[in-house]
């Protein structure tokens, strides 16, 4: 069994991780961190695991060693005791985005302040599978994912590999995200009566996930454009592009169908009849698939390639796991099998 610890482990992603890990047949989950919740019962924070374990939340300062260290603190945190965390365990993985940028520079422009481990940035593998699976497998150290970066990285990947999106044109990726995405603490947008209800834009330009997508898919004019909706889980990215001239749907029906035939997680979610015919968060919830749709203007070339995805999984704690059983060389799928619920 390999042993596995959780620093940060009271927040949404934490409590994913836990949920996932305690059921990995592979896995001992021998601590998990909370400063906020210290000697309280896992339990009680996350109460779907009520009867899975008996864990209590411990001291950041009383780490033990490990085999795989999760790390699940906020944003701009880990950077800073990167050092002693690697001495603590051989494995790495951070869900933050302290390390999700391999260029120091660019972390600087998207996030308004230095890298405090810049040297660090380069030792990690950013951790979706459907991009550098080869690279997971031999890594000691991966980076988390944003959760709108994924549902646009996905919804891009099979145009990108197939080399028919049109670059010099615009890419305009239209997300609507759930609740969770600003995690467990309050604050006044998520008060009850000014977040029930909502289709609010929030990031026209600019959102920070905007350099992942730059970064992994080679992508120069691109534009996130969020907006929170009334959903609790669930991530939908519709992206705008355009086709290279002569690509029409075969070809696009070819591309998708090669992502899917080469990733265990991808789905195609076309049909003709019914009302789940183009992907849908809402299905999604609790598991770690992307659902991929598409749509051709054959008159202006103009595409829209569709991708949705549960933020906290496939977007955070899931691609975690599926990237950490890469790096210990188990079987992809491992202790992710859940297809999600419907109805819900």
């Amino acid at each position: 069994m390999i042993r596995a610890s959780i620093i940060g482990g009271s927040g949404y992603t934490g409590g994913e991780l836990l949920r996932l890990l305690i059921h990995h047949p592979k896995v001992e989950v021998i601590q998990a961190t909370s400063r906020q919740k210290l000697g309280e019962y896992v339990y009680q924070t996350h109460p779907n695991l009520r009867k899975q374990t008996s864990l209590k939340f411990t001291s950041p300062e009383e780490l033990q060693s490990t085999d795989v260290l999760f790390l699940a603190l906020p944003h701009g945190q880990a950077q800073h005791d990167i050092e002693r965390y690697a001495e603590l365990a051989e494995h790495i993985i951070d869900l933050s985005a302290d390390f999700r940028l391999r260029n120091a520079d660019l972390y600087l422009k998207w996030y308004g302040e230095a890298h405090a481990a810049p040297d660090w940035l380069t030792k990690f593998v950013y951790g979706l599978p459907e991009l550098h699976r080869t690279e997971l497998r031999s890594a000691n150290y991966i980076s988390g994912v944003g959760c709108n970066a994924t549902a646009g990285n996905l919804g891009l990947l099979p145009l990108i590999r197939a080399n028919l999106l049109d670059r010099d044109k615009p890419v305009i990726i239209e997300l609507k995200v759930g609740s969770s995405e600003g995690g467990a603490a309050v604050n006044p947008g998520s008060h009850h009566p000014e977040r029930s209800g909502v289709v609010r834009t929030y990031a026209p330009y600019g959102h920070r996930h905007t350099a992942e997508v730059i970064q992994e898919m080679g992508l120069q004019n691109v534009t996130l454009t969020m907006t929170s909706v009334g959903m609790v889980r669930g991530a939908l990215a519709t992206v705008h592009g355009y086709v290279n001239e002569g690509v029409a749907l075969k070809d696009l029906w070819q591309a998708y169908r090669s992502a899917v035939a080469e990733n265990p997680f991808l789905r195609v979610v076309k049909e003709r009849r019914g009302i789940y015919r183009v992907p849908e968060p809402k299905i999604l919830a609790g598991s770690n698939y992307a659902d991929l749709g598409f749509d051709l203007d054959p008159d202006t070339g103009h595409v829209i390639s569709i991708c949705a995805i549960d933020n906290l999984m496939k977007g955070a704690s899931g691609s975690a796991v599926q990237s950490m059983n890469l790096m210990l060389g188990f079987e992809e799928t491992l202790g992710l099998e859940f297809p999600g619920l419907h109805p819900i």
